[in-house]
C-alpha cells in the first residue's frame, strides 16, 4: 500500500494550507494545478483584495487591474482584516486575524496537514508560523530572495542572523525557486536544513500557445507600430524603475549607431511604465532617432504580442530576484539577454546558447552582446530555439513533483 492510501486504496487527501498576502497573477496557474491533484486539499489564504479589485503600482506608476483570472479554479479565502495593505504590501500590511483558527480546523475545516507560507518578513507570515508551531503543524517556506542584494549595514547583517536563528525553529523545509535561492537558504538556514526543489515556474503551455497565436497578427502588429520587417526588434518589458536598468540598455542601443548619427538597424521598444519613464524618454529624444518607442504599460495577455514581435529580450536590473517575464518570453522561442544581477540567470541562461549573460551595470559589455544576439536572424533564431528546449524542463508539472517531495518528507501522508 502507498503512503497516501487509505485502508480501501482511495487516496487520502492532505490538507495544505497556502498563507500569502494577496492573489498574485504568477502564481494563480500554479494554485490552479495544485487542485487538481486528487490526494491534495489545498486552501489558500489572502490577507488582502487589492490585486482583484485594482489598485495604483507604484512601480508601474499607474493603475492597475490584471485581466488573467486571479481567484478561479482553487479554493480560496480573504481573512478578516486588522489592517488593509490599499497600495502596496508592507512588514504590517496586510495584517489579518484568524489564521489560528483555520489552521485548527473546526466544524466545518479540517484541520491543516501542513502549512505553505509565502515569504516571513511580514506580521502575517510569522503569525502563520507560529499558530502552527504552537499546533504541531509542520510548515514550509517559500519565497524568491537571494545572496545578490543590496549592500547590508554590520547591524542588519547580525539583526538577520538572529532572525533566521529563530526562523529555522519555526519552518520544516525551504522550497527552492532556483539555484540562487537554494543557496540563500542554505546560507541563512544551514546546510543540513531540508530544502526542496520547486522551481519558479510560469504556465508554459499559456505563454507559448498565446505567443503561436500572436504570430497570425504579427504584420498586424508591426503596421500599428510602423515597423520594417525586415528589421530586427530589441524589447523591454518591465516596470521603469531605477534598478530595473533600463537606461542602461537604452545606452548600449545608442552605441549600436555606426557614428552616433545615423540610427541603429534594430528597433529598441520599451514596454511599461514607471518613474524612470520622462527621463529615458528625454534620453531618446535627443538622438533624434525614430526607432526608439515607449509603448507604456501593457497588461498581462497583451505581452505575448510583443514577445512575438522581438528577436532579442533583454532585463538588465539591479537586484532582481528572478525575472520571471524571461520564463515568459522564452516560451515564445526568444533569444534573452540578462545582467549577473538577475535571478534566474543561473538556471535559465547559458551564454552564448540561449542568449547572453553581462555584468550588471556594465553598458559596453551590454552593447557587445546586443552585436552578438543580433549578428545574423540565424544566430537570434536558434538562440530563441534553446531557449524554449530549456523553458520546458522549468514548468509547473515541475513545481508539482518539488511540491509532493516536500509533503511526503514532512508528513508521509503522500507519495512523492
Amino acid at each position: 500500500m502507498n503512503a497516501g492510501e487509505g485502508m480501501t486504496g482511495t487516496p487520502r487527501r492532505l490538507n495544505l494550507t497556502y498563507l500569502v498576502s494577496h492573489p498574485i497573477q504568477y502564481q494563480a496557474p500554479l494554485l490552479r494545478r495544485i487542485a487538481l491533484e486528487p490526494d491534495i486539499h489545498l486552501t489558500t489564504l489572502f490577507g488582502s483584495n487589492r490585486s482583484v479589485l485594482g489598485y495604483r503600482d507604484r512601480g508601474f506608476g499607474t493603475d492597475v487591474k490584471w485581466d488573467v483570472p486571479l481567484l478561479e479554479g482553487y479554493e480560496h479565502t480573504f481573512l478578516p482584516v486588522l489592517r488593509a495593505a490599499t497600495t502596496a504590501t508592507k512588514i504590517t500590511r496586510p495584517m489579518n486575524y484568524g489564521i489560528l483558527s483555520h489552521l485548527r480546523g473546526g466544524s466545518t475545516t479540517q484541520r491543516a496537514d501542513v502549512l505553505w507560507v509565502h515569504g516571513y518578513a511580514g506580521v502575517n507570515a510569522m503569525h502563520g508560523l507560529l499558530a502552527a508551531k504552537a499546533l504541531g503543524i509542520p510548515t514550509l517556506i517559500r519565497t524568491d530572495s537571494t545572496l545578490t542584494d543590496r549592500p547590508r549595514s554590520a547591524s542588519t547583517r547580525i539583526a538577520k542572523s538572529v532572525f533566521f536563528a529563530g526562523l529555522r525553529r519555526l519552518v520544516s523545509g525551504a522550497l527552492s525557486t532556483g539555484e540562487r535561492n537554494t543557496a540563500y537558504w542554505q546560507h541563512h538556514l544551514g546546510s543540513g536544513f531540508p530544502i526542496f526543489p520547486m522551481p519558479y515556474a510560469v504556465d508554459n503551455d499559456f505563454f507559448a500557445a498565446q505567443s503561436r497565436a500572436a504570430a497570425a497578427t504579427r504584420a498586424q502588429l508591426q503596421q500599428e507600430l510602423g515597423l520594417d520587417p525586415a528589421r530586427p526588434v530589441i524589447l523591454f518589458a518591465s516596470k521603469l524603475q531605477t534598478r530595473k536598468l533600463c537606461i542602461d540598455l537604452l545606452n548600449a542601443y545608442i552605441q549600436l549607431s555606426p557614428d552616433g548619427i545615423i540610427e541603429p538597424h534594430p528597433y529598441l521598444l520599451i514596454v511599461g511604465d514607471g518613474e524612470e519613464r520622462a527621463a529615458l524618454e528625454t534620453r531618446a529624444a535627443r538622438t533624434g532617432w525614430k526607432s526608439i518607442r515607449f509603448l507604456g504599460f501593457r497588461n498581462q495577455s497583451e505581452l505575448p504580442r510583443f514577445f512575438d514581435l522581438c528577436a532579442v529580450f533583454v532585463l538588465p536590473s539591479r537586484h532582481e530576484p528572478w525575472g520571471l517575464v524571461v520564463n515568459e518570453v522564452m516560451n515564445a522561442s526568444r533569444a534573452v539577454i540578462v545582467s549577473s544581477d538577475v535571478g534566474c540567470q543561473n538556471d535559465l541562461v547559458t551564454d552564448g546558447v540561449n542568449g547572453c549573460v553581462y555584468p550588471v551595470g556594465e553598458v559596453n559589455a551590454l552593447a557587445a552582446s546586443l552585436r552578438r544576439v543580433l549578428a545574423t536572424p540565424e544566430t537570434y533564431n536558434a538562440m530563441g530555439q534553446h531557449s524554449f528546449e530549456r523553458i520546458q524542463h522549468f514548468s509547473l508539472e515541475d513545481d508539482i513533483r518539488g511540491l509532493r517531495r516536500a509533503l511526503a518528507a514532512l508528513t508521509g501522508k503522500i507519495s512523492a
